[in-house]
């Protein structure tokens, strides 16, 4: 059984690059699969392995610098859900493109999963989905706006267009673990928005905790791993990911004429040329091989955005 860690934490390190490589060769001394982002505000990730493992990773993070009060939201795995192991420094650690937010200064009001139902079916509350739209897709709350954003950095020009609509109302928003609020929440704070409010430990933590009979969530929800996507108690759902586009798709959906494994969906097959599903094929025949082989054949996965 593997131990999933998902975490991140907004703080100051002045020389993200100094601290890289001891992250990494701990991680690589106790099997530690998954990614960590680090930047000058902070670190963001999904780690997994042993438990012994993680808990020595989660320890040395919170050793570093202004992470002493580090939180993180478990899970486990029969199978690892990563194949690689990536610590990469990035701008950010969760893209928004906006340099002047800075959640270490403020934030909006939390909300713990317990206390979230009762918020979100107020009549004053707007409740909005700060994820991509492939991830809404599959699942989010009820009565929930989805933005359709292709990233998050869409996110701001997104709300000034829409920000009319939102007038006198309280927003409350919410995203996988939590990362995306701590910005999003930010920047409606600095656009002059006073009652903003996040989910605690975003879904996860709500999924974790509430039983799916008082749930206010529909669908599953979207990982970042090789499970794809967990529903209630952190279950693993039932989707699979298309290699050639990332997105979710459910088992069924191999089965349409559209599908090829590795090279296309019914979501993706008009988005891509003939000479990239050829690309496609290609890699797929090596990750053939590989398996063959019995060694391991890396895979394209999305970047990390508890």
């Amino acid at each position: 059984m593997y131990t999933i860690a998902a975490l991140y934490h907004f703080t100051r390190f002045d020389d993200p690059a100094a601290i890289q490589g001891p992250l990494l060769a701990l991680c690589e001394a106790e099997k530690i699969s998954g990614s960590l982002l680090l930047a000058q505000e902070g670190v963001n990730g999904t780690i997994a392995g042993p438990r012994a493992g993680i808990d020595a990773v989660l320890a040395h993070i919170q050793g570093l610098p202004g992470c002493g009060d580090l939180e993180w939201k478990e899970s486990t795995a029969a199978s690892q859900p990563f194949r690689r192991l990536k610590v990469r420094l990035k701008k950010e650690i969760v893209t928004m493109g906006q340099p002047d937010v800075d959640p270490v200064a403020r934030v909006g009001h939390y909300v713990a999963p317990a206390e979230w139902n009762e918020l979100i079916q107020s009549p004053d509350v707007a409740v909005i989905d700060t994820r991509n739209d492939y991830e809404v897709a599959i699942g989010t709350f009820q009565g929930a706006i989805d933005p359709k954003t292709d990233s998050f950095r869409d996110f701001p020009a997104w709300w000034e267009k829409n920000k009319h609509r939102f007038h006198n109302k309280r927003i409350a928003m919410f995203c996988t673990g939590g990362i995306r609020c701590e910005k999003s929440t930010n920047y409606l704070l600095g656009q002059g928005v006073d009652d903003v409010y996040h989910l605690k430990g975003g879904i996860l933590k709500y999924l974790e905790e509430i039983p799916p009979e008082d749930s206010s969530w529909n669908g599953e929800c979207f990982v970042f791993d090789g499970r794809v996507s967990v529903g209630h108690g952190l279950k693993e759902g039932p989707h699979l990911l298309c290699h050639a586009c990332r997105r979710p798709i459910l088992p069924e959906d191999t089965q349409r004429a559209e599908y090829e494994q590795g090279v296309a969906c019914h979501l993706c097959t008009q988005e891509t040329t003939e000479a990239d599903k050829n690309r496609f094929r290609e890699r797929q025949k090596q990750m053939a091989l590989a398996e063959a082989r019995g060694t391991t054949h890396i895979k394209v996965v999305h970047e990390d955005e508890t």
